[in-house]
């Protein structure tokens, strides 16, 4: 069984690309396959009178800023794609060249701005997809709209932290990913071991990593990279 492990960077740059080409090669170093950021338009999901608004605001990956990071990841061996949150965004993707894409579990709701026509831009692409759904969302419509994707559904609890006693791992076996919010890593370890019984040629677990002193918003539920080290060895 091939574990493919996406590290999700999130907003854990900080808007800063020399902070974002140390963590892409740190978890290239930690022997990650992918690294994960998230392409969307502060505008569009979040009021200017958030708390961190400005910081909200500093995180937006842009189309420049995307370009030298799938450049920098390239040089390092390791893939770079992103969740996208509006059409244009995967227009760029596309040019760029990313090879899949992963759907956020807020997006499956359809509710943000674009949702929609985000999915059904991605749909036509037919790379593979990666998602995620703990926030609920109609499933059939989301493999309606994937139908000519390969489409790799996501076992998630949208609590950040998620409680480790929360994790339904009946339920869990069912999905051949997991996109994992718990502290430490043994949640995504254990759900190797389960899935290791059933035969499944691969696997995706994503989890949340960042520097040893990022100060994201994502921090301090996320994994150092060292941690996301001894994950991949353990794996």
């Amino acid at each position: 069984m091939r574990v493919f492990v996406v590290a999700e960077i999130g907003s854990n740059w900080e808007g800063d690309i020399k902070k974002a080409k140390k963590v892409i090669h740190e978890c290239k170093n930690a022997g990650a396959d992918a690294v994960k950021f998230q392409m969307w338009r502060a505008n569009d999901l979040y009021s200017n009178k958030h708390p961190q608004w400005k910081f909200i605001k500093k995180s937006e990956l842009t189309f420049k800023k995307a370009e030298k990071l799938k450049k920098y990841a390239d040089e390092q061996n390791i893939e770079f794609f992103c969740s996208a949150f509006y059409p244009e965004a995967v227009d760029h993707l596309e040019l760029i060249g990313v090879k899949k894409y992963k759907i956020a579990s807020r997006t499956c709701l359809l509710k943000d701005k674009y949702s929609l026509e985000t999915l059904e831009k991605v749909a036509k692409t037919r790379k593979p997809v990666i998602i995620s759904m703990g926030m609920g969302g109609n499933k059939k419509r989301i493999m309606k709209i994937f139908s000519k994707n390969r489409k790799t559904f996501c076992y998630c609890i949208s609590e950040y932290p998620a409680p480790f006693e929360k994790i339904n791992w009946k339920e869990m076996i069912k999905y051949n990913g997991f996109s994992d919010h718990s502290l430490g890593i043994d949640a995504p370890f254990l759900f190797a071991l389960l899935k290791k019984q059933t035969n499944v040629k691969q696997i995706i677990i994503e989890k949340h990593v960042k520097s040893k002193n990022s100060k994201g918003p994502d921090a301090s539920t996320s994994i150092t990279t060292g941690l996301l080290k001894e994950l991949v060895s353990k794996l």
